[in-house]
């Protein structure tokens, strides 16, 4: 998992550097599990007792490790498990099913957790910290940039009416208020404080060509202007080397450190009756929704194939935490 892409110019089409596709093992490197557990340790879980290695080996073996590999990638294995037929995939739709549980319960048990802290209301304004804490061994989100990880709140009312609500989203796939899904030239930078609802914080990595421009074009991938992705505990972003850097506003969040990031929501409650209930989700998306339809324009037979499974498996994100919070 480390991997450095060419990049290719916008202009002239010459290679012009280098992009640092994956880093996961750079920012493990980085983090305080190196020094307490390894890659294997949470991807390749280690078989209880004695094994046998292969039909021809006589003495089993203890310490052997299961290669299930689980990352994060529901939405993949959700389409896998609908077409995987179609595909030439040999695996059943409930082998599917099982994996897709086994990587919906690490995202859930193993990759972060989510606090509110000092919720208080004080005539109309209602104030709340949101507080992530990961507990990854590198970048969450690591590995292909499409994937992204954000924060979901939403401000209920006695009636249990939503007064207030930043990182929606929509059926296809697209959040609420993010600027790059909207228009693919734009991004939607770090928040220390949210205090409209078209803010959403959104962990991710933003890439940019050879002229600056916003891309998901992967050899195009000359640098991020954004990456706020959450950093392992023990990170240190002041020390990090170019190619695992935090790049953006979240480089100068004093509240953005290594292991956890803080949001306080200032949220105007106008003449809505409480008490109010304040919910905090951390989400979770292996293909942001620009990373699809940015390649609608293009034609191939690979890419309307995509495009088809696509459209027709939803692409919901996983919750990987949440809070409750209520206040008078």
């Amino acid at each position: 998992h480390t991997l450095s892409t060419p990049t290719v110019d916008a202009a002239t089409g010459e290679i012009a550097g280098e992009f640092p596709e994956q880093m996961a093992y750079f920012e493990w490197l980085n983090s305080d599990f190196k020094d307490s557990a390894s890659c294997q340790d949470c991807h390749m879980p280690e078989v209880q007792g004695e094994v046998a290695l292969s039909t021809i080996w006589d003495k089993p073996r203890r310490g052997t490790r299961r290669h299930v590999f689980v990352g994060g990638n529901v939405y993949v294995l959700s389409i896998l498990r609908q077409f995987g037929p179609e595909m030439g995939v040999t695996a059943s739709s409930g082998q599917f099913s099982a994996t897709i549980e086994s990587t919906t319960a690490q995202l859930q048990n193993d990759a972060a957790t989510v606090a509110l802290e000092d919720v208080a209301l004080s005539g109309s304004q209602l104030t709340a910290n949101v507080v992530v804490n990961s507990r990854a061994g590198h970048k969450l989100p690591t590995g292909f940039p499409s994937r992204r990880v954000w924060l979901h709140l939403t401000v209920q009312d006695a009636a249990g009416q939503t007064v207030f609500e930043s990182g929606g989203f929509n059926a296809d796939g697209s959040i609420v208020g993010n600027d790059n899904d909207a228009d693919p030239s734009l991004y939607e930078p770090h928040y220390p404080t949210i205090t409209e609802s078209d803010q959403v914080q959104i962990y991710e990595g933003i890439t940019h060509n050879t002229a600056g421009e916003v891309t998901t074009i992967l050899l195009r991938g000359a640098g991020y202007i954004k990456d706020n992705r959450l950093l392992p505990p023990g990170f240190d972003k002041s020390k990090a080397t170019d190619n695992i850097a935090v790049y953006g506003l979240a480089a100068n969040d004093e509240n953005f450190v290594g292991g956890s990031d803080a949001v306080k929501y200032e949220i105007d409650v106008a003449d809505a009756a409480g008490p109010f209930t304040v919910t905090a989700e951390l989400l979770y998306q292996s293909i942001g929704y620009r990373w699809a339809e940015n390649l609608r324009p293009y034609q191939a037979e690979e890419i309307t194939r995509f495009l088809g499974y696509y459209d027709a498996v939803p692409n919901l994100p996983v919750m990987i935490a949440g809070a409750t919070v209520e206040v008078e």
